[in-house]
């Protein structure tokens, strides 16, 4: 900007809440294939407590009702130097039916992907036959088990512990989830069971998949969609609105490219109106879009756009993530709703018109193959930089024809532009006057029809320069 005579700090900074977040750490960083240990167990033994303290940082969503962990969530975990990934799985009974047999369902396909088991038993209450069930079907299994005797608070639970050992599986290791009284000793026999390397190293590559998070309110088919794109049961499904808890990781190859999706818990209310299980679902959700480079929003095209959906719409854009719109169970839309739907885009969601469409139906499968092409625009335009040469010669011929209106009995003067970062795409004017929030709005759509940016949001930030006497003033001080 030198050499156009335009010092910096001759500028104050206006509109700083619109130049936004950057990328978000480590989104360029490389993936690393990890050994992974699924820890199961009977519902309500203490597996989520126990997995936050392996962890050492509050992850997995706990609550004191039974059932509250359903789908295969996996966490890194790192503990002396080595890296591992953790699965923290929901309640496994043998003879469970509806919403629980799905759920013991995913607990058994984590204990075949895994490269050790960790069973949990409750050492106040000693092994129910429950526990022996599992027991027997571990002790089958051709991974290295390991067993832990949870809720062992203080002393007097320890010696209650060697009745474990009638299960078969070894030493089992006293721990307390709450307290982290023996995880340390837990840990370390999980390092010595844990292979170098995983057995399955799906998903390993140089670059990283892109992040995707899949978000919406509740029961619009975010598993569904999870599972149909995965080819794989990898999320509990169920009629019961809000059956995804936890954000829900998982590596999946579409259109010839490996994706990482994060399918997460239904948005019903504000996070701050949200209490128990629902707050920390809520948080968790709202950190998966930060992670992000893309959400997908499901929306239910066989109803009516709801304030919820509106909301979730608003997070994605706040994050600064790039969007794309997927209206979900296409296969029940009839030719009045294609109508109503044509309204309610153009009077709900006329803000974010750039964003990319895609009309899906999980259950069928129809035009889920689109998803891909969409993902790929938006990230392109997330990633898209503007030349400055470029953008200061198609923003005078912009100016030249439209001038910014007159504030205070001046009219402002843009007098350079540049763009100070990607992720989103973030566009600095600098002017000697303030620009009407109008104005930036017209910018930004010629911005769009000139540049592109579909999928992708934009963020203008105006600096005005500070008047010479003031400057000069300030400086007098300073000497």
């Amino acid at each position: 900007m030198a050499e156009l005579g335009i010092d910096p700090a001759d500028f104050v900074a206006m509109d700083e809440e619109d130049e936004g977040a950057g990328a978000p750490d480590g989104v360029d960083g490389a993936v690393v294939a990890t050994p992974v240990l699924a820890v199961v167990g009977r519902p309500n033994v203490g597996k989520s407590t126990l997995v936050n303290r392996m962890l050492g940082r509050r992850e997995a969503v706990v609550q004191d009702v039974p059932g509250v962990t359903r789908d295969r969530v996996a966490y890194d975990a790192l503990w002396n130097g080595r890296r591992f990934t953790l699965v923290d799985t929901g309640g496994w009974e043998p003879d469970a039916t509806g919403l629980q047999a799905a759920v013991a369902a995913q607990a058994e396909l984590a204990m075949q992907t895994a490269d050790a088991v960790l069973l949990v038993v409750d050492a106040s209450v000693g092994a129910t036959t429950t526990d022996e069930a599992v027991a027997r079907v571990l002790r089958r299994s051709d991974r290295p088990v390991l067993l832990a005797a949870t809720k062992v608070d203080d002393d007097r639970l320890t010696a209650d512990t060697a009745s474990l050992w009638r299960l078969g599986l070894g030493e089992p290791h006293p721990v307390s989830g709450l307290h982290g009284r023996g995880s340390g000793d837990l840990l370390d026999a999980i390092l010595e069971a844990l292979p170098e390397t995983p057995r399955d190293t799906f998903g390993a590559s140089s670059g990283g998949p892109r992040r995707v998070a899949l978000v919406g309110k509740p029961n619009v088919g975010k598993s569904s969609l999870l599972n149909r794109v995965s080819g794989e049961l990898r999320s509990v499904v169920h009629d019961v609105a809000g059956t995804t808890v936890d954000p829900v990781d998982s590596l999946v190859e579409l259109d010839g490219e490996v994706w990482r999706f994060v399918d997460t818990a239904g948005l019903r209310k504000r996070v701050k109106m949200a209490s128990g299980m629902e707050y920390y679902a809520s948080l968790r959700t709202q950190a998966a879009i930060e992670a992000a480079e893309v959400a997908v929003v499901l929306l239910d095209a066989s109803e009516p756009i709801a304030e919820q959906d509106q909301r979730v719409i608003s997070m994605v854009e706040e994050a600064g993530r790039a969007l794309v719109l997927v209206f979900n169970k296409w296969d029940l839309v009839d030719e009045d709703r294609r109508l109503a739907m044509k309204r309610e885009l153009e009077r709900d969601l006329v803000r974010v018109r750039w964003a990319e469409r895609v009309n899906v139906s999980a259950l069928t499968g129809r035009s889920v193959a689109k998803i891909a092409p969409a993902l790929r625009t938006a990230l392109e335009s997330w990633d898209q930089r503007i030349p400055t040469g470029r953008l200061n010669g198609w923003l005078a011929d912009v100016i030249a024809a439209t001038p910014p209106p007159v504030r205070g009995g001046k009219q402002p003067k843009v007098l350079f532009a540049t763009q100070a970062q990607t992720r989103p795409p973030t566009f600095v004017l600098f002017t000697t006057g303030f620009l009407e929030a109008g104005y930036r709005r017209f910018l930004e759509r010629r911005l769009r029809e000139e540049f592109g940016f579909e999928g992708s949001p934009v963020r203008l930030s105006v600096r005005v320069r500070e008047k010479r006497a003031k400057n000069a003033k300030n400086a007098k001080k300073q000497r």
